[in-house]
């Protein structure tokens, strides 16, 4: 419940926002504004550690504009997470197409995504950098509402 007090964003608080990310050619890749925005609590890994430190201090009403390098946002593309799988990894009923992202699942059984690069008879070419990876990122953000952290939850 909101008293009225606008809190400023802090170590534990609860944060709603909207936002967008754009990339450096002006393409949107994700944004809230024309639709629900976006709650969270800082510290809770749901945002990058770069975005979560432009916002601490903040309040609601605020609006903030940050531009971070890809080493602050999502890393540097690294060629060695192109990798080149064997055809018979995928099922026989699916058709890998250039273009595709396909969740893959590791030997710890987490699930992360693959683009899809290149098809051949033997083989399939995927990229496992973040689709972001190598990106300078535009943040934007306008701050809806802010709750403070419990007392022992900071």
């Amino acid at each position: 419940m909101n008293t009225g007090i606008k809190y400023p964003i802090g170590v534990g608080s609860t944060v709603t926002l909207h936002l967008r990310l754009s990339l450096e050619d002006g393409t949107v890749a994700e944004e809230t504004f024309s639709g629900e925005p976006h709650t969270f609590r800082m510290g809770d890994g749901s945002l990058l550690h770069g975005l979560e430190l432009g916002l601490y201090g903040l309040k609601p009403g605020d609006t903030q504009r940050l531009e971070l390098y890809p080493e602050q946002a999502y890393g540097l593309r690294d060629p060695a997470n192109i990798r080149r799988l064997p055809r018979e990894r995928f099922a026989d009923d699916m058709e890998p197409e250039p273009g595709m992202i396909i969740g893959f699942e590791t030997p710890d059984g987490e699930e992360i995504p693959g683009s899809i690069l290149s098809v051949s008879d033997d083989s399939v070419e995927v990229d496992f950098n973040h689709p972001l990876a190598g990106h300078t990122i535009t943040f934007d953000v306008e701050i809806v509402d802010v709750l403070p952290a419990e007392p022992g939850e900071e």
